[in-house]
């Protein structure tokens, strides 16, 4: 029995993380999708995915998304434990499509189209005999005027819907430690977004997981910092999202990890640290900075409905100093950083990425290798390197705020460092 989606549906609040395997009698939050294929043309394109578990309740949303042209698929929290290679090829209007969380307890598909294209049709297959329940999208080209005209529909039928939707508020510091100095750790990619991935298949938002889940461990362990991470799960979070947990978490620092590939690397490895600028230092750092900041497009996130530039709360001095902080903490974690793991050729490059872009929070991107080297997976993937390479990262933490404090007026006892 077939079921379509009725208009923007919210997906139900009480969902539940869904169980790695199917179970024989799965509740209707106890979701898995197996499998997911493309069919037709150019003309009439459909997304299969099959479901293990009850669809009697499941609700899920459709709708598009312009430049690039996407359909985004929102569902409740679905374990993926699809084929490794879905998604990765097109057919028809799709080029390609990605899946997994989105938020805790919401899941997400999203298509990537080679032309403008329309929802035909969207609705739910009930199992029936030994086939599993299916997921099934139609589209159909269209023209671009009106993709836009839907895109913009949805979205002030969203407004009107959830004129405010919650957001979830970060963790503050404990009242117990009001004075310590904040260190924000970000896990780059996660969820939906995989970011990059080795050719034995080991994905960066895994790797850069596990790493910052060790640096932080460490930075808590000197007690003389906290620190906090943007996320400790595989979800995924914006860019603007991110440097907005920094600065509700009044961060003195920013450090987000990453681990790049390139697809014709010339034995090219080492770890490299990036500071934000208007100009790339090269091309290879503009190339860097411009695949990371697509990362809210990969994930279906609709940037028009982020908040605002926070560029006009603080004047352009501000702005100075804080660059000036953050080549300075570069410089120091190259120093550590080179006793302790291979460095790139270049270690210290600078590009426009979006997520340093805090104006009063000293910020570095620590690409801590390549996935495309297989030395350097090798070492990513060490415990014994992960714990070699994060002491470092501490002992210049340590260096950093040694510096603001030889360069600042002596402060009260038991305050933390200023901020600039």
């Amino acid at each position: 029995m077939a079921r379509a989606a009725q208009g923007p549906v919210a997906p139900p609040v009480t969902a539940e993380p869904a169980p790695t395997q199917p179970p024989a009698t799965a509740s209707p939050s106890a979701l898995t999708a197996s499998d997911a294929r493309l069919a037709g043309d150019d003309k009439r394109t459909r997304l299969i995915v099959d479901l293990h578990g009850s669809v009697s309740d499941l609700n899920f949303r459709v709708f598009v998304l312009p430049d690039p042209y996407r359909v985004v698929v929102d569902l409740p929290q679905i374990e993926f434990g699809m084929p490794p290679d879905t998604g990765k090829h097109g057919r028809g209007v799709v080029s390609a499509y990605r899946f997994g969380l989105i938020a805790p307890g919401k899941s997400r598909i999203v298509l990537d189209l080679t032309e403008p294209a329309a929802v035909d049709k969207s609705f739910l297959l009930d199992a029936l005999d030994d086939q599993p329940a299916r997921l099934v999208i139609d589209l159909v080209k269209t023209d671009r005027a009106a993709f836009l005209r839907t895109a913009a529909s949805q979205r002030s039928s969203d407004m009107t819907a959830h004129p405010q939707p919650p957001q979830p508020s970060p963790p503050l510091l404990p009242e117990s430690q009001p004075g310590l100095p904040v260190v924000v750790v970000d896990p780059g990619h996660g969820g939906i977004d995989m970011g990059a991935t080795s050719k034995s298949g080991e994905q960066e938002k895994t790797i850069v997981l596990e790493f910052a889940k060790r640096l932080a461990d460490k930075i808590n362990g000197t007690g003389r910092y906290r620190a906090v991470l943007t996320r400790d799960g595989d979800t995924f979070i914006s860019l603007a999202g991110r440097v907005q947990f920094a600065r509700a978490n009044r961060a003195s620092l920013f450090i987000s990890v990453h681990a790049d590939t390139l697809h014709d690397p010339f034995g090219v490895r080492g770890a490299t640290i990036y500071t934000l600028s208007d100009r790339a230092s090269d091309a290879e750092s503009a190339r860097y900075a411009e695949q990371e900041n697509k990362a809210d497009a990969i994930a279906g996130v609709d940037l028009a409905s982020e908040p605002g530039d926070v560029a006009d709360i603080l004047i352009d001095l501000t702005r100075r100093e804080t660059k000036s902080f953050s080549n300075g903490f570069a410089k120091v974690l190259i120093d550590q950083f080179q006793a302790a793991a291979t460095l790139n050729k270049n270690p210290h490059r600078s590009a426009g990425f979006k997520v340093l872009t805090a104006p009063d929070i000293p910020s570095v991107l620590l690409e801590l290798g390549y996935l495309s080297s297989r030395d350097d997976v090798k070492l990513l993937t060490s415990d014994d390197w992960r714990s070699r390479a994060a002491d470092a990262v501490v002992t210049a933490i340590d260096g950093f705020f040694q510096q603001r404090r030889a360069n600042q007026p002596a402060a009260s006892s038991g305050s933390a460092p200023a901020t600039p």
